[in-house]
């Protein structure tokens, strides 16, 4: 299978907590409080892995701490595809929607740390 990715993933590990899902026509899913394990990560989107079923095209706000980075990502992040993974959980990919591109320098360090990674 051909790569599609725009952007080099990256691994990393990182625990977030989805609350509330919404969709641009107003629409919004409250009271979820998924856990969610963050798999992976690139300038475009992140993986995450969780025990709950989101719903595709949904989007969720998120504030992503970096380890070794001096600034918080505050990002609105849009659910794109889902897989379920062996162990019966969900893995889901995620495209970044509202993020100011000035954090690419961030993403630029990460990708020199982590550059043997694909």
């Amino acid at each position: 299978m051909e790569e599609q990715r725009r952007s080099k993933r990256i691994p990393v590990y990182m625990e977030l907590e989805v609350s509330s899902l919404f969709k641009q026509d107003n629409v919004k899913v409250g009271n979820i409080h998924a856990p969610i394990e963050v798999q992976n990560i690139s300038r475009r989107g992140i993986g995450f892995k969780t025990q709950s079923i989101l719903p595709i095209g949904y989007y969720f706000n998120a504030r992503l701490e970096m380890e070794g980075e001096d600034e918080n990502l505050n990002c609105v992040v849009k659910i794109v595809r889902q897989a379920k993974t062996e162990d019966g959980c969900y893995f889901y990919g995620c495209e970044f929607v509202g993020m100011a591109s000035v954090f690419d320098y961030i993403f630029e360090d990460i990708e020199k740390r982590y550059g043997d990674y694909a």
